[in-house]
């Protein structure tokens, strides 16, 4: 009996926050991960490549297409099983905007773009892309507590228009995801809270609703990593889903 391929997942975005959570906890399982860094040193003194031999980090943008290309082969001709993407622009507070307006629109475009380039010359595979946004975007209801509607509508206004062109995006792809929209981040530390989920289909509706403030990065992190990488939960597949504590 020969045991099964060990499954490899591409990061983009996982130098921080929700991705490098996801991408500690991945290591920990024994798979092999690819993690695309503008600054590889950065990631490389969190996760030391000595202690890490299942981690590679290729230095570039997750805006370019050849960079981002060359995290997505496990093997020559074969695609990673699957792909982590939770990039993000700095907010500035002051101009209520991001140093990048369009970063996860232009991320996702450069991430199928760069699919499509490989199939085209004869690589297989279809990897479950899973893509970290935000509640305060659905279009079946209030996702939000109303205290928090200000913020999100009037502040955030500018981050969250470019999150709902990456979902539209990535919702029409054709490829298998998840849209993961976690509540507001205000904290990295990891706690020992229930994460409460509920289910969007982004066409037919709400199957499910979670409702609440905050949720930590790392709790983000680790939701990601127990339900959309270690296991398959078909439940998730092509739907979105609102996690919070």
């Amino acid at each position: 009996m020969t045991n099964a391929p060990v499954e490899t997942v591409a990061f983009f975005g996982a130098s921080g926050g929700v991705g490098l959570t996801a991408l500690k906890d991945t290591l920990r399982s024994g798979r092999h991960c690819v993690a695309l860094c503008r600054t590889p040193s950065k990631l490389a003194a969190i996760l030391p490549p000595e202690s890490n031999p299942n981690l590679k980090i290729v230095q570039g943008n997750s805006h370019d297409v050849t960079a981002v290309s060359s995290c997505l082969l496990a093997e020559p001709g074969v695609l990673v099983d699957k792909i982590v993407s939770t990039i993000g622009g700095a907010f500035i507070a002051s101009k209520m905007t991001l140093d990048d307006p369009e970063v996860c629109q232009k991320g996702i475009a450069v991430l199928l773009e760069a699919l499509t380039n490989l199939r085209n010359n004869g690589a297989v595979g279809k990897p479950h892309i899973t893509v970290c946004s935000t509640t305060g975007l659905s279009k079946f209801g209030r996702d939000i507590p109303i205290a928090m509607i200000p913020l999100y509508h009037i502040m955030l206004k500018v981050p969250h228009a470019d999150k709902i062109i990456m979902e539209e995006r990535l919702v029409s792809s054709g490829e298998d995801f998840t849209i993961v929209r976690p509540s507001f981040m205000a904290s990295e530390i990891e706690t020992t809270k229930k994460v409460n989920v509920g289910i969007e289909d982004p066409i037919i509706g709400r199957e499910s609703a979670a409702i609440g403030y905050t949720i930590s990065k790392s709790d983000a992190g680790r939701w990601v990593a127990e339900n959309l990488i270690l296991q398959k939960h078909t439940k998730y597949s092509k739907k979105i889903a609102m996690i919070t504590t």
